[in-house]
């Protein structure tokens, strides 16, 4: 069996395939476009992939191909259609970077609430170097106990980061961009509520019909001024013209991301127009990538791969 993966260096350098070498032929290439893929894929019986796009353009000649392997939990390269008429089967990634999502939610907030940057900087420019006072007040902050945590999207990143942020005191509010019901322990509020209230707002949720364009101009309106808004689930749940408008103008406090519309980031980006650059805090989707979360999921991917051997 030969297993292709087409884009391996979206998961690293330091990743162990061995696992895959046990079950077959392992080839890697480290980024394929779809002109490349044609040629890539001819003889492979599985695929594992990440961004690159698989459908009748990419695949059509891929005779032995049946298995395709998704090393995330979105599935938007994969035509399914044209997936199900070749009796091609697929399979994503849920639930392997939870940890690794939450933790980095965490440091962004205290980044950001705590004037991190600010006082690195204030420090590692001299400036407290006989200060008049061992404590320097010029950037205040607050404690996270006390504080409303809302968040849109209580998948199971989510629901972890509702739980960790009760722990420090956080009276936690959630939002179901899909309208699903209640999720018992957790107090669901509509969408104003969740803006007017929340000192913090995560967002965790999936890219879809009813989170695209989401927090707009008008959303950012209603939102408290000293609020700090984190995103971690897809770049295009937030419209960031709007966003770089909100923080110039002080509509909110400060925002956090760790994804983006277009990524890599657009030179042509609005938020590269933010004034106060401590006000924004961007991280290049690493979120998910713990050493310990990548490890994960490629142990989840080849218990896949082995659990479609064994039932041909």
């Amino acid at each position: 069996m030969k297993i292709v993966f087409l884009d391996a260096s979206t998961l690293g350098d330091d990743i162990d395939y061995s696992q895959f070498e046990q079950l077959g032929e392992v080839v890697k290439y480290p980024f394929t476009s779809s002109e490349e893929a044609p040629e890539r894929v001819t003889d492979a019986d599985v695929l594992v992939v990440n961004k690159v796009l698989v459908n009748e353009q990419t695949i059509s000649g891929a005779k032995n191909l049946r298995l395709v392997c998704v090393t995330a939990t979105g599935t938007n390269n994969l035509d399914k259609d044209y997936l199900a008429s070749r009796g091609i089967e697929w399979r994503n990634v849920a639930g392997y970077s939870t940890e690794s999502v939450a933790q980095h939610t965490f440091a962004m907030l205290f980044y950001l609430l705590e004037n991190l940057r600010y006082y690195d900087d204030y420090v590692k420019t001299g400036g407290y170097i006989n200060d008049r006072i061992f404590t320097h007040f010029s950037r205040t902050f607050h404690e996270l106990k006390g504080m409303t945590w809302g968040i849109l999207g209580l998948g199971a990143i989510g629901r972890r980061v509702a739980d960790i942020a009760g722990l420090f005191g956080a009276k936690v509010i959630y939002y179901s961009a899909s309208g699903a019901p209640a999720q018992e322990g957790y107090h669901q509020v509509d969408l104003d509520t969740l803006l007017a209230e929340s000192d913090i707002l995560s967002i965790h949720a999936p890219l879809n019909e009813y989170t695209e364009g989401l927090m707009d101009k008008d959303a950012f309106g209603k939102m408290k001024p000293d609020a700090i808004l984190l995103n971690l689930g897809r770049g295009p749940i937030i419209n960031e013209a709007d966003l770089a408008d909100a923080l110039n103008s002080g509509q909110i406090k400060a925002a956090g991301l760790d994804v983006l519309s277009t990524e890599p980031m657009a030179k042509d980006s609005p938020l590269l127009n933010v004034k106060d650059k401590d006000r924004l805090f961007i991280t290049p989707h690493i979120a998910w990538a713990t050493i310990e979360a990548r490890q994960r999921l490629m142990k989840i991917i080849a218990g896949q791969i082995q659990e479609f051997l064994d039932a041909r």
